[in-house]
């Protein structure tokens, strides 16, 4: 086989992959094997590029941008449809192409409506040669560099018997998800952000730039046909797609074939009860007269076909006026700016509240309270604003900012650098952290209050019982036992429980108190430090970046939760009822023998648990880390250990048994 032949043969193979992945949805290799074809298809044509040609799988992405896009006829008009936005529009359109093709039933090749941008692509001996975007109907702009950069539009079709010339429509759409992760890279680069799916596929299938359009999530849906010479297609639109399909042609997996206005309208219904957990948006459905000797007799009025009607769904998007911005508290303590709206019906639901995230958002969207905004609500995901209507703003009302203070408890609400929300900082107050704050405190790793549920947890605070995480200890054997499957015995247990977890450690204790940013490992890291609570709260900011491992991140946290006076209060009261801890004899680095040693522990350990030797060995100064790397200065291996210890032995870390551990204690 000489080079010639062997490139040829790659690109039928990558082309015929192409097919099963993006058109049969049935990939016959795994990704590591069309990624081995590819390049070595790229191999051959870079040590022979007189063998490169334009519909080959390498070139899809044009080396120079264009300074504008060229004009393109069409040579068959790209025609708009009829909408129809009441049931009875679609039984009207049935009824008036039955009258005028005499018949008393027509079937329909019925299809989602796309929310993308309308292309054309032309085919002349199966190589795609231009593509178009629909434009006016009858001019629109050549996109052909940037159609070739999208994988499910084949840069030559497959199989065999396609007519000379081949122009097959249909839509350039961006999926949810495609959607999603653009936004999050545009935001990750201080770009602007795009409004909705469709306009991020049409901003992004009209770059001047092919190499940015690659970048970009697109996808394509097939249609219908225009221009077709030099080749005959069947009779019937539903066979037409058939035919275009086994050509290397993608299409709408939920194209289907119906009987009657009846039908066209179950269709519509079944498709509006799915659309939420369809991958791409749509706007509505087509129905298309299926058979072309009747679309042909049915014929046009004005630009549309009389032949095919949209029934659209009610709209996604609606435009309203912005009466206010409150700020709700969520279970964590953070502060989320929500739009009060004039209500509006959009996609079928009265909205009148909408998200603002977070003071980025705001600035980023320049709204402000009296402006006219266009609201956006896409399924069962809570109504967003996408964009200001700025020329109907009225005089320079102010810019909105975050409160300092919670609006619940009024402890200090502030914003910690690196983090986009800005957080109450009186957790253990806050009636709105009531909930997440008390689930905290009761966990396995703070105070491992025994039998208290997240559910309980629930019933105790709605039947205002418990106002803070300190009222936990006064509760009555007869309040508990009154509540929700909790008879006497269970109640009593609960009680029982409480009493026990009062005696507790300094470590689970600073957990427990639920201090933004501070976890199990630096709840345990102050408590070795400073030994005492009393120590800790008097603690300042410079004190705390002394500490290992506290940056001025933490160390604002922790300064901040002990300034508000609501905190110090409840833990006053915690002690009051005799939630003790001792103290911890803080050592000398002298007498931390295994500070900066890093220890792994693998498989079950027999004289102590695993748990247990953790915090000797911490008490040590040693760190002790649930991975293996290069910094691991010891791996602990007991019976039955994983793959850490194998992870040990590939990268040279010394392993050493429980008795080799129990030396270094003692």
């Amino acid at each position: 086989m000489n080079v010639k032949q062997k490139i040829d043969k790659l690109r039928e193979s990558i082309n015929y992959h192409n097919y099963r992945y993006y058109v049969l949805d049935d990939p016959e290799v795994t990704d590591s094997e069309y990624d081995r074809l590819l390049r070595e298809l790229e191999s051959l044509e870079v040590e022979h590029p007189d063998l490169v040609t334009s519909d080959s799988p390498t070139q899809r992405v044009g080396a120079i941008p264009l300074s504008a896009f060229d004009e393109v006829k069409h040579s068959v008009p790209m025609l708009s449809l009829g909408n129809a936005f009441e049931e009875q529009e679609v039984v009207d359109f049935d009824r008036r192409a039955r009258e005028t093709l005499d018949t008393d039933s027509i079937e329909y090749a019925v299809e989602p409506k796309l929310d993308g941008l309308a292309i054309s692509l032309r085919y002349e001996k199966g190589i795609l040669v231009r593509a178009a975007t629909r434009g006016d109907g009858v001019t629109g702009e050549d996109v052909t560099q940037n159609a070739r950069t999208i994988e499910t539009i084949p840069l030559k079709l497959i199989g065999k018997g396609y007519p000379d010339v081949l122009e097959v429509r249909g839509e350039v759409i961006m999926t949810k998800a495609g959607f999603e992760q653009l936004n999050e890279t545009q935001r990750k680069n201080n770009a602007r952000l795009f409004a909705n799916p469709r306009n991020a596929a049409a901003g992004s299938l009209r770059q001047l730039d092919s190499k940015i359009t690659a970048t970009r999530p697109l996808s394509f849906y097939c249609y219908g046909v225009g221009e077709v010479s030099g080749g005959a297609l069947a009779e019937k639109h539903s066979l037409i797609m058939k035919q275009l399909q086994k050509w290397g042609i993608r299409l709408n997996p939920e194209n289907r074939v119906v009987k009657g206005s009846k039908g066209c309208i179950d269709y519509y219904q079944a498709i509006q009860d799915k659309r939420n957990q369809l991958p791409y948006d749509i706007d509505g459905v087509v129905f298309k007269v299926n058979s072309l000797s009747q679309q042909q007799e049915l014929g046009f009025v004005s630009r549309a076909p009389r032949w095919a009607i949209a029934y659209k769904f009610p709209a996604q998007e609606e435009m309203t006026v912005l009466e206010a911005i409150d700020i709700q508290v969520g279970r964590t303590g953070a502060l989320t700016p929500v739009a009060r709206l004039e209500p509006v019906l959009v996609g079928g639901v009265t909205v009148s509240n909408a998200t603002l995230h977070n003071q980025d958002e705001i600035e980023r969207l320049d709204v402000r309270p009296g402006d006219t905004v266009i609201v956006r609500r896409a399924g069962d995901v809570i109504p967003q604003i996408v964009s200001v209507v700025l020329s109907k703003r009225q005089g320079e009302s102010g810019k909105f900012k975050m409160p300092s203070v919670c609006p619940v408890c009024g402890s200090i609400a502030e914003r910690i650098e690196g983090d986009a929300k800005t957080f109450c900082t009186g957790g253990l107050f806050c009636e709105a952290q009531r909930k997440e704050a008390i689930k905290h405190f009761s966990s396995r790793k703070a105070l491992d209050i025994e039998g208290l549920g997240d559910k309980l947890v629930e019933q105790l605070v709605d039947a205002n019982l418990i106002h803070d995480v300190a009222d936990l200890f006064s509760l009555k054997l007869e309040d508990v036992s009154a509540l929700d499957r909790m008879a006497e015995k269970s109640a009593q247990n609960l009680l029982d429980a409480l009493e026990k977890s009062k005696q507790t450690t300094l470590e689970r204790f600073i957990f427990s108190l639920g201090i933004h940013n501070v976890g199990e490992t630096t709840a345990r890291t102050l408590a070795m430090h400073y030994g005492s609570l009393e120590k800790l709260m008097q603690a300042d900011e410079e004190s705390l970046l002394q500490v290992t491992d506290i940056g001025p991140i933490v160390a604002h946290s922790i300064t901040t939760f002990f300034s508000q006076s609501h905190n110090r209060d409840v833990i006053k009261k915690l002690q009051q009822e005799n939630v003790h801890w001792p103290d911890i004899e803080v050592k000398s680095e002298d007498e931390l023998p295994l500070k900066d040693k890093t220890f792994v522990l693998t498989g079950t350990l027999t004289e102590m648990s695993r748990s247990d030797a953790k915090t000797a060995l911490q008490a040590l100064g040693a760190k002790v880390a649930g991975s293996v790397s290069k910094k691991t200065s010891y791996v602990v291996v007991g019976d039955n250990p994983g793959s850490k210890a194998d992870k040990a032995q590939e990268l040279g870390v010394e392993i050493i048994s429980e008795a080799d551990m129990l030396k270094l204690l003692s």
